[in-house]
């Protein structure tokens, strides 16, 4: 590179401070463990470092480790997510000893429940900070600089929304909107109520206000999300509250597709199928969490709802959108369950057809009541888990078969790459929520992201979808901008 086209921040010499390299208050990056909310928390971390002045690292400074700030953003849902966590934090203590000035934070679902045991195993840490206080993060940080000791903040309320805070969003065609934070269900296996608190939601006005803007600023696509996004409104007593905010998103013009996660199955409304039906842009994708089939172990769970109900509502879904792609989250192990529990599970797998499901065995977690139950050895869990994916794979295969020959309609998210000999393929998902690599015909220009290509699919994969169409056989390629 000619000394001309360096910037002040690559003339520097190691070891320079950030601020007087040209980096702002520091070159920062987020890492996030666990679900969609906590994506969109990681947003808004990083919009709060933005505004207090940090920078965004690039892509070759994240690779070179050249930071200034490193937050983990954690997720406290299962065990195995808490010892990523602590591993990781471990390798970056090594990376702070090379770099003595760069910070180190700790954020999310697991510094709300154990902040003191964070502190406590991991002294490098500069700052720790709960789900309820993300703004607070960089007078937190300035603190740590100057006593020289780490800080740590965790509010037991929350005060401000995270969606009213700055965002840098990861996409800038598609979009996480937050409609509510917390949960006030009481399952025995989760620690969400702990971690989140109980349910809040946003008024409708903010939320479409949101969806607005983040469509002006060129997102074609957004994910409603909450804790129980069904439930939304009853706090008011407004039990349709939800399937009013679906159909108020088909009037915002320039919104392409509208998704939602995660439902709660005992809310689950017939005004809210009708609405999911009749609003062209509210996609008919579903992820609908079934956690067990067996009745028996659905009381023990404390979900209201049996196996009987949860197919009854399958069922009116499919009759008003035969379409629907509908996910779940199935427990394998939960205190208690029998072969007898499990077989009941694999029964209504079978039954329901899944378009995929995310299988876990049971992980207890502290505080919740089934962590105090008669665990199921994990041996026994671990068999039943593989049956399980083997089931569950069988049916996404065969659910897959049925696109081939058909015409879908796929946003573009990305480019899968080019190999010599191989197709140039785009990639992205349909409007039900598979995923689709398009090839872009010999002599066609590439689309690009946020583009919409209708494509004839050519081949079902294990888990995503080919179309590499040949126009000249009459197969379909079509490009939207």
């Amino acid at each position: 590179m000619n000394e001309e086209m360096m910037t002040e921040a690559e003339r520097a010499p190691e070891g320079t401070p950030a601020a007087a390299a040209g980096r702002g208050r520091g070159v920062f990056a987020v890492r996030t463990l666990g679900c969609q909310m906590n994506v969109h928390d990681s947003e808004r971390i990083a919009g709060v470092l933005e505004a207090a002045g940090y920078v965004r690292a690039s892509h070759e400074q994240e690779e070179a480790r050249d930071l200034d700030l490193i937050v983990m953003n954690t997720c406290a849902v299962r065990e195995n997510a808490t010892e990523r966590m602590y591993g990781t934090i471990g390798l970056w203590a090594g990376m702070k000893r090379e770099r003595p000035h760069m910070q180190i934070a700790v954020g999310g679902c697991m510094a709300q429940l154990d902040r003191e045991r964070i502190a406590q195993r991991t002294p490098w840490v500069d700052a720790v900070f709960g789900t309820r206080n993300i703004e607070d993060l960089p007078a937190l940080l300035e603190q740590a600089k100057s006593t020289g000791r780490p800080q740590t903040k965790v509010n037991e309320r929350l005060e401000v929304f995270p969606s009213e805070l700055p965002a840098h969003r990861a996409s800038k065609t598609s979009a996480w909107v937050a409609i509510s934070v917390g949960c006030n269900n009481t399952c025995t296996f989760c620690i969400v109520p702990t971690t989140r608190g109980k349910e809040r939601d946003r008024r409708p006005g903010d939320v479409l206000d949101e969806i607005r803007a983040v469509v002006a600023d060129g997102a074609k696509e957004v994910t409603l999300l909450g804790q129980n996004v069904n439930s939304y409104g009853y706090g008011i007593g407004d039990r349709y509250a939800f399937s009013k905010l679906l159909r108020a998103c088909g009037d915002i013009d320039g919104l392409e597709r509208v998704r939602f996660t995660s439902p709660h199955p005992a809310a689950f409304t017939d005004d809210v199928i009708a609405a999911m039906a009749e609003t062209p842009n509210v996609m008919h994708q579903l992820h609908f969490p079934l956690q067990s089939g067996s009745d028996r172990i659905l009381r023990a769970m404390r979900r209201s709802y049996r196996s009987g109900r949860f197919l009854a509502i399958l069922e009116r879904i499919r009759a008003a959108m035969p379409d629907a792609q509908i996910s779940t989250d199935v427990i394998v192990g939960f205190p208690g369950e029998t072969e007898e529990d499990f077989q009941d599970t694999l029964r209504v797998v079978e039954q329901a057809r899944f378009s995929s499901a995310f299988t876990f065995i049971y992980s207890p977690r502290p505080g919740t009541p089934a962590a105090a139950m008669e665990q199921v050895p994990h041996e026994v869990a671990r068999e039943r888990l593989e049956r399980l994916l083997a089931l569950q794979e069988r049916i996404t295969a065969e659910n897959l078969s049925g696109f081939e020959g058909r015409d879908v309609e796929v946003m573009v998210t990305g480019h899968s790459g080019k190999k010599d000999g191989e197709t140039h393929r785009v990639t992205g998902r349909e409007r039900t929520g598979v995923l689709v690599h398009v090839g872009v015909p010999e002599g066609e220009p590439t689309p690009g992201v946020g583009d919409f290509v209708t494509a004839t699919v050519t081949h079902a994969g294990v888990h995503n979808l080919i179309a590499d169409p040949d126009v000249a056989a009459g197969q379909t390629y079509m490009v939207r901008r």
